[in-house]
């Protein structure tokens, strides 16, 4: 379930109204908006690692790895990679790469055809030149690597692979939009040209909170970036206590 991007712009217009605070346009609030799903979004994963390091609980509902899981289980996909000129190319919304996987088929001696899904090891481009020096530790279609770079992502068994390999990766955000119509000169919500949060419902105060203190760097009002920076910490401490 998505977090209406109508519902956070109102609760911002509101509580900047009711502070008397000043305002913040459409776009700004957009900008605002994307900004703090991506700073939530990003902090998921260093705080995988520091609660991965600490016992958790038996408590069903409480375990913060198994939350920050959940959170982060939208986001999860797979895709089939096409070969281009040079490597494999990632996936238009990668966020971060995960498991390599290549489909290795064999046929045995009586003509049947089976695909073993095998996962490929990542390697640094200086790590696979050592491996190559030695006939035990090359790669081979049973035991494929990779390597990888911003432009993609190169396979090698017993050759370099350019079909049959997969992966899966955690896909970046959607863009959020407060989409408008004017009316009567006053901008009007346009609920089919919006594009929602894709967050867990839970992170809908987290959301207006930063959107506030990043509201009040916009509108130079110090004491509104310290009220909601203050809540912001707040939140964090509780959640890592």
């Amino acid at each position: 379930m998505a977090i209406s991007i109508n519902t956070v712009y109102q609760r911002v217009l509101a509580i900047l109204n009711k502070e008397q605070r000043g305002y913040v346009t459409a776009q700004e609030f957009n900008l605002f908006a994307n900004q703090a799903q991506s700073d939530l979004f990003e902090q998921y994963f260093y705080d995988i690692n520091q609660f991965s390091r600490i016992p958790g609980n038996d408590t069903e509902y409480s375990d913060m790895l198994n939350i920050l899981n959940e959170k982060i289980s939208p986001f999860e996909n797979s895709a089939a990679l096409t070969y281009g000129a040079a490597s494999f190319a990632l996936p238009t919304d990668l966020y971060r790469l995960g498991t390599v996987v290549y489909a290795n088929a064999t046929t045995n001696n009586f003509g049947v055809t089976s695909t073993e899904l095998i996962e490929a090891e990542r390697l640094n481009k200086n790590e696979l030149l050592y491996i190559n020096l030695s006939p035990l530790t090359k790669p081979k279609n049973t035991r494929p690597v990779y390597t990888s770079d911003a432009v993609g992502v190169n396979v090698y068994g017993a050759t370099e692979l350019t079909s049959a390999v997969t992966c899966n990766y955690i896909k970046k955000p959607t863009t959020v939009k407060w989409a408008y119509q004017i009316v009567f000169n006053e901008p009007l919500y346009d609920a089919t040209n919006s594009v929602n949060f894709e967050l867990t419902p839970a992170e809908e105060p987290e959301l207006i909170i930063k959107i506030l203190e990043l509201a009040g760097i916009l509108i130079k009002d110090i004491n509104l970036y310290n009220v909601f920076s203050g809540e912001e910490m707040e939140t964090i401490q509780q959640e890592k206590s």
